[in-house]
């Protein structure tokens, strides 16, 4: 009994301990849009929630392109190939509900195929007829997910390692595990310590050196967000049985679509063997696998990634 006492109090003082030195108010809205909106920044209301969007380039561009970035992400992961495609390109990409200025569902629904019906409500609130969609990871998956569903609307697909097959991962960021975690998990929507933050980041890429103290304060900042780090967890909560993924990915197959993929060859969450997969199974595709790269290539290689994807676009 005094050992059980002793090791009750010793777990209830490490945990007051924790709160005490990590624990993180969320920062005000009017905050964050001051420091992560520019001038291209606009906000639609899409089913009650206020959309964080940028809309660039050439505006007369019938068919534009639609970045979706991955969970945890935001709409700044394409900031250089924005910068590089708005010159020949109209260029629309968004903060998901969950991630970034959007903040979350106001049905807490982060099931892909809710996510897919918030990209369709949002480019028929842009009048986008159709479009070439862009995605990486969780973005990858609703892009492929809305090609299947709106084949008229998506004329070409960009998958950047994106979800759909089984995944046995090599590793994953502690925060992605720490949210799994019955009531734990609970204390991620008060606890966010900046050095899991980081560590989140130096997880997806291949060189580490390249995650900045800039990229880190810019994810860790988004996260507190109202309502963002309740949402993060709630989607990681998401099922992923067997028995629902088999029924996703054996879709592949149908996809149509010509199809860009981009891997990193040193992906720990999505290994590159989900790659080969994707092109065996999309039979208008081309993969192109990245050395020492990780799961953001859009980020961590941003031009050597962006060429490849220029030169899909030109052919």
């Amino acid at each position: 009994m005094k050992i059980l006492k002793f090791v009750f109090l010793s777990t209830l003082l490490l945990t007051i301990t924790l709160v005490i030195v990590f624990s993180q108010k969320d920062i005000p809205l009017n905050k964050l849009k001051e420091k992560y909106t520019n001038s291209y920044s606009s906000f639609i209301n899409i089913s009650g929630i206020n959309v964080h969007y940028r809309d660039e380039g050439m505006y007369n561009d019938s068919i534009p392109i639609i970045l979706i970035h991955g969970t945890g992400s935001s709409l700044h992961a394409y900031d250089i190939w924005s910068n590089n495609l708005k010159k020949t390109k109209r260029v629309i990409r968004m903060d998901l509900p969950a991630f970034g200025l959007t903040g979350p569902f106001l049905n807490k629904d982060y099931s892909i195929s809710n996510y897919t019906t918030f990209l369709k409500e949002f480019l028929d609130s842009l009048n986008i007829k159709q479009c070439i969609l862009v995605g990486n990871s969780l973005g990858g998956e609703i892009a492929w997910r809305f090609a299947l569903k709106e084949p008229v609307m998506a004329k070409k697909l960009i998958l950047i390692d994106p979800g759909g097959y089984p995944v046995i991962s090599k590793s994953v960021p502690i925060a992605f595990k720490l949210a799994k975690i019955p009531i734990l998990n609970k204390f991620l929507t008060y606890v966010t310590p900046r050095f899991l933050v980081r560590s989140s980041i130096e997880n997806v890429y291949f060189d580490k050196s390249k995650v900045s103290d800039l990229l880190v304060n810019r994810y860790f900042d988004l996260t507190l967000r109202k309502g963002n780090r309740e949402a993060i967890v709630d989607r990681l909560k998401v099922s992923t049985s067997l028995t629902n993924v088999k029924n996703t990915y054996e879709n592949i197959k149908k996809i149509k679509q010509t199809t860009l993929i981009i891997w990193g060859n040193n992906d720990q969450l999505i290994p590159v063997e989900n790659a080969y997969k994707f092109k065996s199974d999309i039979s208008n595709s081309k993969l192109i696998v990245m050395q020492k790269t990780g799961h953001v290539p859009m980020e961590e290689k941003a031009l050597e990634s962006l060429k490849h994807v220029t030169d899909f676009l030109k052919n």
